[in-house]
């Protein structure tokens, strides 16, 4: 199977919702801070990121293109 990548560059997160509502088995609103969270993302050099299968690239590609920030990047891999 297809793998896909999909990262984030949280600290320019605005914490709007698009990316939650598109995707929501993918995003959360942390309450911590108000921002949108990647779950299950990985954070290396202040980027957040994950592999999963392709079943998810067209739910984040709507959450990638909803997002006013442009902080989401999906790749297929």
């Amino acid at each position: 199977m297809n793998k896909v990548r999909i990262s984030q560059y949280r600290d320019k997160c605005i914490g709007c919702n698009a990316c939650v509502e598109a995707a929501e088995d993918r995003w959360r609103v942390s309450r911590r801070d108000g921002k949108c969270t990647l779950v299950g993302g990985i954070e290396k050099k202040g980027i957040y990121s994950i592999l999963v299968d392709n079943h998810e690239y067209e739910v984040n590609m709507i959450a990638a293109k909803n997002c006013p920030v442009k902080i989401i990047k999906v790749e297929k891999l």
